[in-house]
Order: C-alpha cells, then sequence, then structure tokens
C-alpha cells in the first residue's frame, strides 16, 4: 500500500491525492502542496543555475487547482551572473491552474560585516503552544488531516495569530520534502490562521501567494506571526513573519478576496 502523500508519482505528471484538499471546494485542493510542488520543479530543474539559492516566490492562482492529473513546467526567463528568474506552473496538462515566478540569487562569497540586524525575538517552541487542526474545511480529509498546528496566541478569526504548523506526510510519496517545500506547503495556511473575518460565515479566498527568505530555512516546524486586514468592499490582505526554531527566516504576503458562504 502507497504511504500517505500529497502526491503520487505518475511518469512525468503527479496524482493528486485528497490529502490535498482545500477549504473551499470537495474537489480543489489547497493551495500550499501546489506551491509547494512548483518549487520541487525548480530545484531539480536541470537548467537551473549553480550556486544561487531561491530568494523569492511569486504565485498567482489563476483558477482552483483540481484534486486530479497535474504537471508542473519550467522555463528560463533571465539568467545572469548573480541572479536567475523562472517561470513554473501547475496544473491539469491541458490547463494551467497556478503560475508563479521565481527568483534565485547568488549566496555572496564572504561573510558581511555587523549587518543591520532588526529581525523580531524567535518564537516560543511548538512544544509550548495549544494543539490545533484548522476547523472550517469541507468533509474529514483534507489538507487539514495533513498538517498539525499549535497555537501560541490569538484565534482564527481573529484577524492576528501566532502559530506553528508543520506537514506530516510527504510533498511526493517516497520522497523528503526540502526545507521550502515545507514552508511552502504551510506558509499558505497565514491567511486562515490569522483569517480577519468568521470563518464559519465568511469565506477568505487567497488570490496570490509570495514567500521572501533571506536564509534557508531549519527543521520541520515552521511558525507564522500574522496579521490580517479586512475591508468593507471585499478585499483583504494577510503578511506573516516566518520562522523556525532559530528565529524569523522570511516573510510571506497573500491579497485575500473575501466574501459570505452561501
Amino acid at each position: 500500500m502507497t504511504s500517505p502523500a500529497f502526491y503520487l508519482p505518475d511518469g512525468d505528471a503527479f496524482l493528486a491525492t485528497e490529502l490535498t484538499r482545500g477549504p473551499w471546494s470537495l474537489d480543489h485542493q489547497h493551495g500550499g502542496p501546489p506551491t509547494a510542488l512548483m518549487i520541487r520543479a525548480v530545484e531539480t530543474f536541470p537548467q537551473r543555475a549553480a550556486g544561487l539559492q531561491i530568494a523569492r516566490v511569486t504565485v498567482d492562482f489563476l483558477r482552483p487547482v483540481p484534486i486530479a492529473r497535474v504537471v508542473c513546467r519550467v522555463a528560463v526567463v533571465r539568467t545572469g551572473r548573480a541572479v536567475q528568474v523562472l517561470a513554473v506552473s501547475v496544473g491539469a496538462p491541458d490547463q494551467v491552474a497556478a503560475r508563479a515566478t521565481v527568483l534565485l540569487v547568488r549566496e555572496p562569497g564572504a561573510a558581511l560585516p555587523a549587518p543591520n540586524d532588526h529581525a523580531p525575538p524567535p518564537l516560543p517552541p511548538p512544544e509550548s503552544g495549544e494543539a490545533f487542526r484548522l476547523p472550517f474545511f469541507p468533509g474529514t480529509v483534507g489538507y487539514h488531516t495533513a498538517v498539525e498546528g499549535r497555537w501560541l496566541r490569538g484565534r482564527v478569526g481573529g484577524g492576528a495569530a501566532v502559530a506553528w504548523m508543520r506537514q506530516e506526510i510527504p510533498l511526493v510519496a517516497g520522497e523528503t520534502p526540502s526545507p521550502l517545500q515545507r514552508v511552502a506547503v504551510v506558509a499558505d495556511s497565514a491567511s486562515g490562521v490569522a483569517a480577519g473575518v468568521d470563518p464559519l460565515s465568511h469565506t477568505f479566498v487567497n488570490a496570490d501567494l509570495t514567500i521572501s527568505v533571506h536564509r534557508e530555512p531549519e527543521g520541520e516546524w515552521i511558525g507564522m506571526d500574522g496579521v490580517s486586514v479586512a475591508e468593507r468592499l471585499g478585499l483583504g490582505f494577510t503578511g506573516a513573519v516566518l520562522h523556525d526554531r532559530r528565529g524569523a527566516f522570511g516573510r510571506s504576503a497573500q491579497a485575500i478576496l473575501l466574501g459570505e458562504r452561501g
């Protein structure tokens, strides 16, 4: 029996399992797993320039990603001495559902002298938090049953929260996810953890996701110190500081489309 995973390899494609299921439809994926799958495609791309590290990933969700057979495609946009830009997409073989621009930069050859560091202090460890599962998903099996979380402060719907999350299953069956793949799987949940509206009465669908990192994250647990803004006209925004046990390593940002549940 195949071990649980978000995706099963299928030749040059992947079969999305029901564990990718998101909060808004039984037939569509949560944004985290396909974002991580695009990062995996970049990390294994043969034309990725040597000596460069991923610094930013910006995803546009063009349409819902189906729980079905999906493919990733990568293309070079620009390659320079210190920078490479790649374009990557994911979706059904005949339809792109999400598209990302990935910026890679060259690591400096020597340590910088005494950088001006205003990073926030490290978060309390996950073990000090209260266990939780995201409560607003349909069905009994989905993304919410494949990740675990620990609350530190706040609550869903309160507009500000601090929590740890980690995936409990592989991204692709038989593989160990990379550090940045782990970040992508949970960073899309910042808008849920720090939701600015009541999830029982409103939807809050993010149309995009940007992840920027200034160092490679460490370990399985990803901390999110998130704040959401919700406007009456239906536009929202979620920003989060991303942490590992060592401290802050990056930021995430999401534009949110708000609505009433039907």
